[in-house]
């Protein structure tokens, strides 16, 4: 089962990708991203996936459809694949909805999951397009909260 921080994870490159439609190819967001496990810092207690990379299929004014592969820790693969409007919004599951929009070059991502659980992200592109910085806030949905990064390289 992919809880809110994978979901997170897979989200926070889905949401940069989804707001990016407007920008068609030209958006610093599109393309295939690969996580950098050495350069991220997980929030205290959260297990490392051993691998995500995340690729776009389609990217134009009225759609954007991705995929994402995640391997987890104890080496279960699972692939999501999204599709939303150029709005940014998407639905991962039942229980999860992302939300995301664009200003100059960051993108800001909010994901809501079930008892108040959130995650919001501010993510920035190199100057160079080779390297994705996200900077993110979970929160339990009781007044706590964590701080992580997660780097992406390009691919």
């Amino acid at each position: 089962m992919i809880g809110i921080r994978s979901t997170a994870l897979v989200m926070g490159l889905c949401g940069a990708l989804a707001a990016s439609a407007g920008y068609a190819q030209d958006s610093p967001f599109v393309g295939r991203w690969h996580w950098n496990r050495a350069q991220s810092k997980l929030p205290p207690g959260e297990p490392a996936p051993k691998d995500v990379v995340s690729e776009v299929s389609r990217a134009d004014g009225t759609s954007v459809a991705w995929s994402v592969t995640i391997v987890t820790p104890d080496d279960e693969r699972h692939v999501v694949t999204f599709e939303a409007d150029p709005a940014g919004d998407a639905q991962h599951g039942s229980d999860t909805t992302a939300s995301a929009r664009m200003a100059d070059e960051t993108l800001q991502a909010t994901f809501n999951g079930p008892a108040g659980r959130s995650d919001t992200q501010t993510c920035m592109v190199s100057a160079n397009r080779k390297q994705m910085t996200c900077k993110g806030v979970l929160s339990d949905g009781q007044g706590h909260s964590v701080s992580y990064v997660d780097v992406y390289d390009r691919m």
